[in-house]
């Protein structure tokens, strides 16, 4: 809808009016013959000399004004309501990226992945699920870094965790630095709202901070977590002497993973498949539910411009029609001049 910001600046399009308020006698008020210069006096509605002007270009100039006090009432159209974006939360995805990452021992659709494929799949739809929270992205191996720092832009995270590559990070594995870091972005976060989820697949083997030392600075900050420890239990690995059953997931401490979750509120979760991953983070969606404080606003899109250039454009018009008027006549008068005296 259409909305004057200052509506009570429209009592000035009355000014031109009580300018010209007559006397008592019938007699208009005589306007002051201001001492202008030669280049002031052409313009439209301005006399050196105190001459009436014509009653269309009046008409034209009051045109003129209440098109200017309308721009200055500042004319607005407000648009329908929108939701402002909220966070619910502060989550921060921690995944660790380390080469044995590469282990073969996830299945989609009949066929093997590797374990960063399947949580690069259950992520997507993880995170695009996670509208009004914000969002940050910490991959880790010997070392830990910010693929992305806390954002509402979720398209984003979901392509920099797409583009995330195997051993990027180093070929060790510090839990504790990547919980680390995580406190370190989200400290600063409101209480309640600061949230890690952290995914590995085997033991702290790299870092400068241990992850029961991590786990304490987290827990000092009200900051939950939510670990998971990936890798199948069993799988079949041919060799040059035949086939064996190993255990891939020999080097997960989960005893660790369960102790860093516990002591921060959180909890641990297992995923030995592709389906018991979509699990987890589909019930971290239920235990971590997005709260949305449901503030609106209306977008609001100034339309001074178009009174006020309207009013440009006709002062404009009046100027060349003046003008030309005038350049037509020193034509005309500049002819007949030159033309010979015959007889």
């Amino acid at each position: 809808m259409l909305n004057l910001a200052w509506p009570w600046v429209l009592v000035l399009v009355l000014l031109p009016l009580i300018l010209k308020w007559r006397k008592p006698g019938g007699q208009p008020v005589d306007a002051p013959v201001l001492p202008v210069g030669h280049w002031l006096s052409d313009l439209p509605g301005v006399s050196r000399r105190g001459n009436a002007v014509p009653l269309w270009q009046q008409l034209l100039l009051f045109v003129m004004w209440t098109l200017l006090v309308i721009a200055l009432a500042r004319p607005q159209h407000v648009g329908e309501q929108v939701q402002m974006p909220v966070s619910g939360r502060d989550l921060m995805l921690v995944v660790d990226i380390s080469p044995s990452m590469d282990e073969q021992d996830m299945v989609l659709q009949g066929r093997s992945i590797n374990r960063l494929q399947a949580v690069k799949r259950v992520l997507d739809d993880f995170i695009s699920r996670r509208q009004g929270d914000r969002l940050g992205l910490i991959l880790f191996g010997t070392e830990p870094y910010v693929q992305a720092p806390l954002t509402f832009d979720l398209e984003t995270v979901r392509t920099l965790m797409r583009e995330a590559g195997l051993g990027m990070a180093g070929r060790a594995t510090a839990i504790g630095d990547a919980v680390g870091l995580a406190t370190k972005r989200l400290r600063n976060r409101p209480q309640d709202q600061r949230v890690v989820v952290l995914l590995t697949d085997g033991a702290n083997t790299a870092g400068e901070i241990t992850p029961d030392k991590a786990t304490e600075i987290a827990a000092a900050a009200s900051i939950r977590l939510y670990t998971i420890g990936i890798g199948a239990e069993s799988m079949v690995q041919r060799g040059l002497l035949g086939s064996r059953r190993v255990n891939p997931s020999r080097d997960l401490d989960e005893s660790l993973l369960t102790r860093m979750a516990q002591q921060t509120g959180g909890e641990y979760f297992r995923a030995r498949s592709l389906p018991e991953l979509e699990l987890i983070y589909e019930s971290i969606d239920q235990l971590e539910p997005i709260e949305l404080e449901g503030k609106f606003y209306r977008p609001v899109t100034e339309l001074y411009v178009w009174p006020a250039g309207l009013a440009v454009l006709l002062w404009l018009t009046l100027f060349l029609v003046r003008h030309g008027r005038e350049l037509v006549a020193d034509s005309r008068r500049g002819r007949k001049e030159e033309e010979p005296n015959v007889g």
